[in-house]
């Protein structure tokens, strides 16, 4: 039994899904998602663990799609709209999907692809409205594979990350038990539907209580603040680079409109932002305009959500807050030690919420648990008195130079304050005397910057050795979908440079 499908039932009459002003309720929701279940395993009894590919923009149909394919036994492979089609021919590639569905905007690209023998693309206009001969749906057990996402492969090829029902459940309601989730909530979402932060922390927890997720099919700063100026959204959940673009195009306009918007803002009842650091200035602005203190927390693909801010209570600036309910969180040493409080370590995370495999990578899978059944994240962080900080990836953001290992983020933090200084990237640079050097992007929108003077105003906030050895300028930093900084190719640049 899919519980996220069953509780649907409960709630046949209230709005699931609301996208370009129009509105589809649970009831629609479920039989769109059996009609096409239906027609999906055809002859068969059970789809066994096929798995499905779509590219569908977020709306309805996505939903629906997503559903049928778990009502009809498959694995939900979702498609990144924005991917070119090397990358979609990869995923397609490696899950060996069955079926490929797409919306009409992508018909050209879905010819383009090579398909194997036995695969087949369907438009999802091809699936009836309605059903005459339904036949029983699958009982789907809910240690099943439901979902394939995709790493953004910073350090390789992407591997695809297998998630069960039973996982899902578990990332699902311990959020709904953190924020409080309730059937009243009305949530905008305009975050990628192939990534864990739109799929369960926003469209999965709405749905699961019965409450209502809203699309904007393609992020617009102008409508999302129109959608907001409507007074139904009370929730909200952004990556730091929405909320960066948000926060300049409110300071471009008229100020009885930023004071009409600010007042709607007050009466939000939550806004999170996550999927990358948050800049503590705009931690500080978003404040300033919407009188809401950003929820900050902290996850992966390959476990969803596992630490998080309170919901009431103290959120620290730049602290990811503490495990959610049901989530083990520990800290180690290079040698897989526990540290105490204070002590800087990796993050490792263990409990149902933990993603099942690596698709078809077994040494893959392994190399990424330690011995005793910890996931390993990568990530480095401290747990301060009551609330852990993450101090960066042990790969792109950790530096280590002349025997110091630096915080990147820490640095950025400090850069960012600095007149003229818009955003940043700071990263490590192979040096064959220091083992890296310290390297800082900088955006400044045409603004000159005195090196000099930028790094004696350096000196007084930071010491010496993490003071960058080497500055240069860009129109903007490389970013992935998802709005997360892409180091790798911004280490390309410094060494083109």
């Amino acid at each position: 039994m899919i519980q996220l499908i069953e509780n649907a039932r409960k709630y046949t009459g209230r709005i699931a899904l609301k996208c370009n002003e129009e509105k589809w309720n649970y009831e629609q929701l479920i039989q769109k998602s059996e009609n096409i279940a239906n027609q999906l395993i055809g002859d068969e009894n059970d789809l066994k663990e096929c798995r499905i590919a779509f590219l569908v923009d977020p709306g309805f149909d996505y939903v629906s799609i997503q559903w049928a394919i778990w009502l009809a036994g498959g694995i939900a492979v979702p498609l990144c709209t924005k991917h070119p089609l090397p990358s979609i021919q990869y995923v397609i590639n490696d899950t060996q999907a069955s079926i490929i569905i797409y919306s009409k905007n992508y018909k050209q690209l879905i010819l383009s692809l090579e398909l194997n023998i036995g695969q087949q693309s369907i438009p999802i206009e091809a699936f009836a409205e309605n059903v005459f001969h339904k036949k029983a749906l699958p009982n789907v057990s809910t240690e099943r594979r439901a979902l394939i996402l995709y790493t953004s492969g910073t350090t390789g090829n992407p591997k695809g990350v297998v998630t069960t029902h039973h996982n899902i459940e578990n990332q699902i309601t311990a959020l709904i038990d953190a924020w409080q989730w309730d059937k009243d909530d009305h949530i905008l979402n305009v975050l990628p539907l192939h990534h864990v932060h739109g799929i369960i922390n926003v469209l999965s927890c709405a749905l699961w209580v019965g409450a209502c997720n809203e699309f904007l099919v393609s992020f617009d700063e102008e409508k999302v603040f129109d959608v907001f100026k409507k007074k139904e959204v009370n929730l909200f959940m952004a990556v730091p680079t929405i909320y960066y673009k948000l926060i300049n195009y409110f300071q471009n306009l008229p100020k009885m409109e930023q004071i009409e918007i600010s007042a709607v803002l007050s009466n939000f009842r939550l806004m999170v932002s996550g999927s990358a650091a948050l800049p503590i200035s705009v931690l500080e602005k978003w404040k300033v305009l919407s009188n809401h203190t950003l929820l900050e927390r902290y996850g992966m693909t390959e476990i969803g959500m596992a630490i998080s801010n309170p919901y009431k209570g103290e959120r620290k600036p730049g602290h990811i807050g503490q495990a959610l309910k049901g989530v083990s969180i520990r800290l180690v040493d290079e040698n897989n030690n526990a540290v105490q409080n204070g002590e800087v370590g990796e993050i490792q995370v263990k409990g149902p919420n933990v993603f099942q495999e690596y698709w078809q990578k077994p040494e893959a899978t392994k190399d990424t648990f330690s011995n005793d059944g910890w996931f390993k994240t990568g990530d480095i962080a401290i747990f301060n008195k009551d609330s852990y900080k993450i101090l960066g990836r042990n790969s792109v953001d950790i530096i280590k130079s002349g025997g110091y290992k630096i915080s990147a983020l820490e640095i950025e933090e400090v850069l960012r304050t600095y007149p003229g200084i818009l955003e940043c990237g700071v990263i490590g640079i192979p040096d064959e005397e220091w083992g890296e050097i310290i390297g800082a992007c900088l955006i400044t929108n045409g603004i000159i910057l005195d090196i000099q003077q930028l790094n004696s105003w350096l000196r007084e906030k930071l010491p010496n050795y993490k003071i960058p050895r080497k500055y240069i300028f860009q129109d903007d930093l490389p970013r992935n979908v998802m709005g997360k900084v892409t180091k790798k190719e911004l280490l390309i640049s410094f060494l083109e440079d």
